[in-house]
């Protein structure tokens, strides 16, 4: 490979293959470094970042970074019952990010519970659950052979359970 000196965007490059990073412009790489890299890098070491107890019932959803009007925010989804065991190590979690990055990234984290085992089910969703029901009875009982038939049933019962 050859070195190239003085092009328009650093002081030197290397001919040939070059990562998606380094041809990006400057400007660009600072937007997304102040954006993107931060909220990576804290789903990348969350389980060393919160420890292997919290890792389990938590998990990061968003960063908003600080703004003339707001504070930089990490928003942290939480299992229902688990609200107290992360409000007590919030200072902890701050501060091990805040290590992590080598300045004051985090200033406030704010918790969303959420509910694992009971999903609230659409519209759209309770139509999907009848649809081997409503759509195809008729035909499963106009099969004259019932082996053919029991199998049909057997199958719609598999899809109703996912």
């Amino acid at each position: 490979m050859q070195f190239k000196k003085y092009t328009k965007q650093r002081n030197e490059s290397i001919q040939g293959l070059r990562s998606l990073k380094d041809t990006l412009p400057k400007n660009i790489k600072k937007v997304i470094h102040k954006r993107g890299l931060i909220y990576s890098e804290i789903i990348n070491n969350w389980k060393f970042i919160v420890g292997d107890k919290l890792f389990k019932v938590c998990y990061p959803k968003s960063f908003k970074n600080s703004t003339k009007l707001g504070v930089s925010t990490l928003l942290i989804m939480v299992k229902r019952g688990h609200e107290v065991d992360i409000e007590y190590s919030k200072k902890t979690i701050m501060n091990k990010i805040n290590i992590l990055f080598r300045e004051e990234v985090v200033e406030k984290l704010k918790f969303l519970s959420f509910d694992e085992v009971k999903k609230p089910i659409f519209r759209e969703e309770r139509s999907k659950i009848n649809v081997t029901n409503d759509k195809y009875k008729n035909k499963i009982n106009n099969v004259k052979n019932n082996e053919i038939k029991k199998s049909l049933l057997e199958l719609t019962k598999v899809f109703k359970e996912k």
